[in-house]
């Protein structure tokens, strides 16, 4: 099975497809100088298939590509971030005590 992750700006979320199917999404918004991680979803069927961590890696990485600083409102993202410290770089500093990842 192959996850293809889109961004899907007119929803303001980035799409994981898994086999030409929607597997799960992480909405965002914005920001004039960050963009706020808002929920990460990984619908019933493809729950324990890696789709919520794929997801979370790839929004990570685009973040860090555009060198756009990271507000992991998400409860799913931020949890990420702890157990993947190499992105605390993305993460706008005063984002790491409010969201529990120093």
């Amino acid at each position: 099975m192959t996850i293809t992750i889109t961004n899907n700006p007119e929803k303001h979320r980035y799409e994981a497809h898994l086999d030409g199917q929607l597997a799960g999404f992480c909405e965002y918004n914005l920001l004039s100088n960050a963009v706020m991680f808002t929920h990460t979803e990984v619908l019933p069927a493809f729950e324990g298939q890696g789709v919520g961590s794929q997801l979370a890696r790839h929004v990570l990485e685009e973040a860090r590509a555009q060198a756009m600083p990271v507000i992991p409102a998400c409860l799913f993202i931020a949890g990420y971030i702890r157990k993947h410290r190499e992105y605390l770089d993305v993460v706008q500093p005063a984002s790491l005590r409010a969201f529990h990842i120093n």
